[in-house]
């Protein structure tokens, strides 16, 4: 069942954050300010092999498995923190990707018997329910003196359940984000990012006409569709109507998501600004999505997606996060705010072991935090962490805007409602934005489907 206490739990960073993000993506330089913020990484106490801000216990000959989504130079990055893990505990860890249906995986693994040791969920609402069925541990004393010392409140409910908490939110998103390509952007003689959807969607045009297909959208993923969705209906309808529709309080078929899905259709039914056209967009994956964008010469000028679009920039490309690839905040929707919608991974203990809770302690430090934060595409709302542990000023200024946030914030809705709804590919709300990009102009059947397919998820957890 869910809590009444859901709506302090959503996360919309501050709108003061689009300012820092506006004049990272302007700038791009100097930076020495931001290196700034941020806390030491070296304070607590330490023995043996533990040198850094906290001490793990011996696990020489222990095996773990940790489970989570990440591929390709996410999972890379990730594998270095399990590898300093592993120096420091004497442990051996085996990392095994979920694929996008974290649910149904997991889900299978504990009924079968073998869980994993530790898992990310990306999910709000399959911690809850996971929690509810009694697959999750609760985190040690350890974990709890880590999370109290480097997490506010908020961050700290989002892993609880009922009053136990049991998940650590080492990696969190900024998904509201647009990446372009600074040449596209020269050519096509733009000087400034838009901040309104009227001017993105001018700026779209120029960039056409001056010969770059406009944007490129990652809709074979329907993830990316929902993040596209939320970010125009926060704008739009506002905090209080996102609320509502997160927890299903009014409908689908409310006024309010015709809007957002009327705005959207200015794009996906625009043939000229979606790289490939819509079906194109439907055979595009998250990472095609970005690197196309960043080849050379370039397929779209444009990608909207998390602070994550760092790493695969860097990692599959030869462009430079900071100069030839910026970052301007998502524009805010006719009279609303600019939206910041933030997301986040959450690490559960699926198994009562000492190395399960040991992991977790080191997930919640800000040793693991700076390992992670240093190779890119990544950023922490872990608040004492050393702002000079991001690589570049972009993400340091997508750090600091998050931190900076504190409690005031929600979360993704997708990754609030039940994995049936917003969370499992080829079903509910991911399915349902997929065939409005095949058809923009069924609003009406898309909010009908989105409805029905919402009422019996609800109904169901």
């Amino acid at each position: 069942m869910r809590t009444s206490s859901r709506r302090t739990r959503r996360v919309i960073i501050a709108s003061v954050a689009a300012a820092t993000l506006t004049a990272a993506a302007a700038g791009c330089g100097g930076g020495s300010d931001n290196k700034a913020g941020g806390g030491s990484s070296s304070s607590g106490s330490s023995s043996g092999s533990n040198s850094g801000s906290v001490t793990l216990p011996s696990l020489t000959g222990q095996n773990l498995e940790v489970a989570a989504v990440w591929t390709g130079p996410e999972q890379k990055n990730f594998v270095k923190v399990l590898k300093e893990f592993e120096k420091r505990t004497g442990a051996t860890v085996k990392f095994v990707p979920t694929g996008d249906n974290t649910s149904t995986f997991l889900g299978t693994k504990i009924q079968g018997g073998q869980p994993p040791d530790v898992a990310f969920l990306p999910q709000v609402g399959v911690l809850r329910q996971f929690a509810e069925k009694g697959w999750l541990k609760p985190v040690d004393s350890s974990v709890q003196a880590q999370l109290d010392k480097n997490f506010t409140k908020g961050w700290q409910a989002l892993g609880a359940y009922e009053g136990k908490q049991y998940g650590v939110y080492a990696k969190a998103a900024n998904k509201s984000l647009v990446w372009y390509n600074t040449a596209s952007f020269e050519t096509a003689g733009i000087s400034e990012a838009p901040t309104t959807w009227a001017d993105f969607i001018t700026t779209a045009q120029t960039v056409y006409e001056s010969g770059t297909p406009a944007v490129s959208v990652g809709g074979a993923n329907g993830w990316t569709l929902t993040d596209w969705f939320e970010n125009v209906y926060l704008s739009q309808a506002g905090p209080e109507k996102y609320d509502q529709l997160a927890e299903h309080k009014i409908k689908w078929t409310d006024p309010s998501v015709k809007a957002a899905l009327t705005t959207l259709a200015e794009l996906f039914g625009n043939k000229d600004l979606v790289a490939g056209g819509t079906s194109g967009a439907l055979q595009t994956d998250f990472p095609k999505s970005v690197t196309q964008t960043f080849t050379d010469p370039p397929k779209a000028a444009m990608v909207y997606e998390g602070d994550f679009v760092g790493a695969f920039i860097t990692a599959n490309t030869k462009a430079k996060v900071g100069t030839n690839a910026k970052v301007f905040p998502f524009p805010a929707v006719g009279t609303g705010k600019a939206p910041v919608v933030s997301g986040g991974d959450v690490a559960v203990a699926l198994k009562a072991s000492k190395g399960a809770q040991a992991l977790l302690t080191f997930l919640a430090s800000t040793d693991a935090a700076k390992i992670w934060a240093s190779s890119g595409g990544f950023v922490s709302p872990n608040k004492s962490l050393d702002l000079s542990a991001y690589p570049d000023d972009v993400s340091r200024a997508i750090a600091k805007a998050l931190v900076a946030a504190g409690d005031d914030f929600r979360f993704d809705m997708s990754d609030q409602a039940p994995a049936a709804f917003g969370g499992t590919d080829g079903k509910g709300e991911w399915k349902d934005l997929q065939d409005f990009l095949a058809d923009p102009k069924d609003i009406a059947g898309t909010q009908s489907q989105l409805e029905a397919d919402a009422a019996k998820a609800y109904a169901n957890s």
